[in-house]
């Protein structure tokens, strides 16, 4: 696939997962990608994910940054973190899935990302957030992106805007999306477990299974 050099000057925050990933390839088609931001903010998965945000930067020729943001695992509460209890299992939109969420985690990660952004010049801030989120995260549906991109927007002399190009679909809509421009996704990570191998119960895992069942697509991962 061919890096689109015309288009609006964007980054991509790229977690490693299977929606960051996707979004990072359509914005090398659609958008002039300059670069991806991977957070380091003590998940338990991120020595997992970040790994294979970098790998496809390194593939598409994309500079990678990775930020370390220790003060969420310090100061935040969430199952997710290295501080928290055990990761619930079960389906992604279940209440006990609640316990994954990091207070305000997108928003602070698109504050260091929008400051980034201008600071290179890049008007276009490429977020992966999509419907299957909705029911758990408050930081990832359309109304907190559309207040954030306008606050980001004002706050900026580069103007710049959060893109959200899968707001509205579900998991298995971004896998169609990314198995059109060739993503290959045995080079993510979901498993908010961070173990060797996806451990197939947590709901991030049973969201990815969910995801290639009903796009009728092979499920490329490995799990325990």
């Amino acid at each position: 696939m061919k890096k689109n050099n015309n288009g609006q000057k964007a980054i991509v925050l790229l977690s490693g997962g299977m929606d960051s990933v996707t979004a990072l390839y359509w914005a090398y088609k659609n958008l002039n990608l300059r670069a991806a931001l991977s957070f380091n903010y003590g998940a338990k998965h991120n020595h997992r994910e970040i790994p294979y945000a970098k790998k496809h930067c390194d593939l598409i020729g994309i500079e990678h940054k990775t930020i370390s943001l220790p003060f969420i695992n310090e100061l935040f509460d969430s199952h997710l973190l290295k501080n928290g209890g055990e990761v619930p299992e079960g389906h992604y939109e279940e209440e006990n899935m609640k316990l994954t969420v990091v207070p305000f985690r997108n928003g602070i990660m698109l504050s260091i990302a929008a400051g980034y952004a201008e600071n290179i010049g890049a008007s276009a801030l490429v977020i992966a957030a999509h419907a299957g989120d909705h029911a758990i995260y408050p930081d990832c549906r359309e109304s907190f992106m559309s207040a954030m991109s306008s606050a980001i927007k004002n706050g900026t002399y580069s103007s710049t805007q959060i893109v959200r190009p899968f707001i509205n679909d579900r998991k298995e809509d971004i896998a169609k999306k990314g198995n059109l421009l060739g993503v290959d996704y045995s080079l993510t990570w979901s498993c908010y477990k961070g173990k060797e191998k996806h451990c197939g119960k947590c709901g991030t895992c049973v969201e990815r299974k969910e995801a290639f069942t009903k796009a009728y697509l092979h499920d490329p991962t490995e799990y325990d």
